[in-house]
């Protein structure tokens, strides 16, 4: 080998580690994601759901009828298909789906779309679609927004004990799916057994059983007997228990009764949180409402 190639050899070599320890040595970058993920966690009642997906924006694109293109499935977001878990059965609208963890697909229409419960939860986009893994398939009707929304957005509003409103929000239409859970039922069991161990029962327990069946239309005279019960201890919330008592004994026909609680409610309020308590308004006004 002459003295050339050898040189040349050199020279070559040393420009890859030269190379080799630039790169080595470039910085990481971590570039914004066109369309973020999200994960959305609620319980409603004693239900969890968790909905985990990635929000695109409108980038002054024509959004529905235009880039989502309509009577086709899409993966309702971006990138990986938007995946929904419960941990109980739920009712939308109206539809029974089991608990569990599903992919949530729409096929979105100008006046009506279809919302697709599908078993397959772990795939890229819409791409793998397959219809014989629907668990369920429902119509919702959208609206229209009165100002565009830039990101989509998939929320919980109006929540209850028992139900709520999912709602998909992007561009300049929001599509709501009423969302509903079985409580009652298994609650009120629960609520029972408890009141009937032995165990002593604190009074902020007997404050929330008395408040489930007075704001669930059950049993008015167990209420009045639970809050009657917690009252005996004479406890910190007496004026919030006071109040429950005055809005049963109301419901029940009883206004004196309820008019006499509400005073007492409203006389204790004042000592524990002055003038400007909030239950001081709530009993005046459950007062006049009885006159």
């Amino acid at each position: 080998m002459n003295m050339s190639t050898v040189r040349f050899l050199s020279a070559f070599g040393g420009g890859l580690i030269l190379a080799s320890s630039l790169f080595a040595q470039a910085p990481k970058v971590d570039f914004p994601a066109a369309s973020p993920a999200c994960t959305l966690k609620q319980r409603i009642g004693l239900t969890d759901i968790e909905i985990v997906y990635s929000r695109p924006g409108i980038k002054d694109r024509t959004i529905f009828g235009g880039l989502v293109p309509y009577g086709k499935v899409w993966r309702t977001g971006a990138n990986a298909a938007t995946k929904i878990t419960f941990s109980t059965p739920v009712k939308l609208n109206g539809t029974d789906i089991p608990a569990g963890t599903y992919a949530l697909f729409t096929i979105p229409g100008e006046d009506e779309w279809t919302i697709i419960i599908n078993k397959g939860a772990a795939q890229w986009g819409a791409f793998q679609y397959d219809e014989k893994a629907d668990v369920a398939r429902f119509k919702a009707t959208p609206s229209r927004l009165g100002r565009p929304m830039e990101t989509f957005v998939i929320e919980f509003t109006d929540i209850r004990d028992e139900s709520a409103r999912l709602n998909l929000v992007w561009e300049n239409t929001l599509v709501p799916i009423q969302f509903e859970v079985e409580l009652a039922g298994k609650l009120v069991s629960q609520i029972e057994a408890a009141i009937g161990s032995p165990d002593k029962k604190s009074d902020g327990f007997y404050f929330q059983a008395a408040t489930f069946y007075f704001n669930h239309g059950l049993d008015l005279h167990k209420a009045l007997d639970w809050v009657n019960a917690g009252l005996a201890d004479k406890p910190m919330i007496a004026y919030e228990m006071l109040h429950l008592k005055a809005q049963i004994l109301a419901k029940q026909g009883d206004k004196e009764g309820a008019i006499a609680a509400a005073k007492k409610s409203s006389e204790l309020a004042i000592q524990t949180e002055g003038a400007g308590s909030s239950f001081v308004r709530m009993n005046d006004d459950l007062i006049s409402s009885l006159k």
